[in-house]
């Protein structure tokens, strides 16, 4: 037969003669590795054909190569546009050598097995990550004949080696080298790798069209992330974990043990809220609950505001900052553990004081929690069983056009201020939420249960053990209370102002709790929710 699976055959003494039949087409944008690769095929004997800048990169170091012209006898044309989607290219590629109505086939029309293809595609992520690339630059980088030719060999594994890492080239020389084939497992492998490869890169392209019109919910939907780190368990040790997006280009580790699955998830909860406050500020996340808020003119004093709501909680938490940590900040929270401490930036005298404690990590985030490529659309995923739900993130606080005073008292400006501050961490807190607060700190904070009067409880209970006074302060609810008594609970613990969305069938009733008890409320008309 003159068509052979060069990749299947066992290794022998003609070894070199036999590669000889073999035919490697090589096209890539990621130039990475492919001279030594090229070379390396050659000094066995292959056949190399290259497109365009691969031919000519091969060519420039000596290397014999064909181009995808000489096989194929068109050239190429549309700029570039077409040029391996030829059947002498796809014939090769596609053929079951072990099919003899195939292999007739390939001998009338004179196509030559592929054994081998090397490819990586256009650079279209990288385009739509450059700020100044135009829609025409994003769309001629929309690859065609690349992801063709991948998903074609990928298809024809057990016939066609696909490669479309770099990684990888060292590894295929040495199975070749060593045994003369590439063994059929590591062929399927391969295979899987290019089609996850190809749907990826479909699936950015989607995205980019989805953002470019505003749709973010198509009727059929792939999420694309490359894998960011391995992670060493997930919530709990027996459960497998990894971390995928680009959460490291964001954030950068100096210190410390690699990040948990529960570091990322509160590192997340922390730097979100942090972001909500423009003057210096200290948020203190245990278990994606914050435990503390506080601001001032600068950053020792914010954190001992933060500190203050709760002293026991932050052992072993999460610390976000919003200004860069000097000495001074570094030597107050020193004395406490903190699993991480995240900040826009560290000097060097206060690295080399954190570091003292090697279990704390230092995270560096100088972009800010705001950063994202200009082509990913904001949406929470969350896993069901049987699917995703997927929704906008959450993203405003509130419509300053809802924004309401529904009480006959209204509320003075610093009653104002602390409604708007506790309104901030409530959109960050569990639900169901209640948070006392004043206009620079949280006082007291409820998260998570199943009524909103039993948040409200927790969060007085727990003032009362710090020995936190509670009179004069705002409470801010995420959703509106059902019932007057989650008001009077407030009123109860010396609150003087209220902020909730509204939006109870009881409305009036709470509200004439809130004026008998001569409280200033506002309604937000926007809930935030946090399940």
């Amino acid at each position: 037969m003159k068509y052979k699976n060069t990749f299947g055959r066992p290794t022998g003494q003609h070894q070199k003669d036999n590669f000889a039949h073999m035919n490697v087409l090589l096209s890539v944008s990621d130039k990475t590795g492919i001279v030594d690769l090229a070379q390396a095929l050659h000094n066995l004997g292959a056949t190399l054909v290259s497109t365009g800048g691969t031919a000519k990169t091969i060519a420039q170091a000596g290397i014999p190569v064909k181009s995808v012209s000489d096989v194929t006898g068109f050239p190429e044309i549309m700029d570039g546009r077409v040029k391996t989607l030829h059947p002498k290219i796809h014939g090769g590629l596609l053929a079951r050598l072990d099919l003899e109505e195939h292999v007739q086939q390939m001998q009338q029309h004179d196509i030559e097995k592929i054994d081998l293809v090397v490819i990586n595609l256009y650079p279209f992520e990288q385009t739509v990550a450059n700020p100044a690339a135009t829609h025409e630059d994003i769309v001629e980088n929309i690859d065609i004949g690349g992801p063709a030719m991948v998903r074609a060999s990928a298809k024809n594994y057990e016939h066609t080696t696909i490669v479309v890492n770099p990684a990888h080239y060292a590894m295929i020389i040495e199975h070749l080298t060593s045994t003369g084939s590439v063994p059929l497992d590591v062929r399927e492998q391969l295979a899987m790798e290019a089609f996850s490869h190809t749907a990826y890169y479909d699936a950015r392209i989607s995205q980019y069209f989805s953002h470019k019109r505003n749709a973010p919910f198509l009727e059929e939907t792939a999420i694309p992330l490359r894998r960011d780190q391995s992670l060493r368990y997930g919530e709990n040790p027996h459960q497998r974990a990894m971390l995928y997006g680009s959460f490291t280009s964001q954030f950068k580790q100096l210190h410390g043990k690699e990040l948990s699955y529960n570091n990322i998830l509160d590192i997340d909860a922390a730097v979100g809220l942090c972001a909500e406050f423009e003057e210096p500020t200290v948020v203190i996340v245990k278990h994606n609950n914050p435990c503390g808020v506080g601001s001032a003119d600068n950053l020792v004093d914010a954190y001992r505001k933060a500190f203050a709501t709760d002293t026991v909680s932050p052992f072993g938490g999460i610390i976000s900052v919003n200004r860069p940590i000097d000495i001074d900040f570094a030597q107050e929270v020193h004395s406490l553990f903190a699993e991480v401490l995240i900040a826009p930036s560290f000097s060097e005298e206060a690295l080399e004081l954190l570091r003292k404690k090697k279990d704390r990590r230092l995270v560096e985030n100088p972009a800010g929690a705001s950063s994202r490529a200009r082509y990913i659309v904001p949406v929470n995923i969350r896993s069901i069983s049987g699917g995703f739900l997927v929704q906008d993130a959450d993203s405003i606080l509130f419509d300053a056009n809802d924004l309401r005073v529904v009480t006959q008292r209204t509320p003075t400006d610093d009653e104002q201020k602390a409604m708007l501050y506790a309104w901030k961490i409530a959109k960050h807190v569990k639900s169901n939420a209640i948070i006392y607060a004043l206009s620079d700190r949280s006082l007291a904070i409820g998260a998570g249960q199943m009524s909103r009067i039993d948040s409200a409880r927790i969060a007085v209970r727990k003032a009362q053990d710090a020995g936190i006074d509670l009179s004069g302060c705002a409470v801010a609810s995420d959703a509106f209370f059902p019932f007057a008594d989650g008001l009077l609970q407030a009123a109860e613990a010396g609150a003087s102002c209220i902020i909730q969305p509204g939006g109870s069938i009881r409305d009036e009733e709470v509200i004439a709790a809130a004026n008998e008890k001569g409280l200033a409320m506002m309604f937000t008309g926007t809930r935030h929710f946090r399940h």
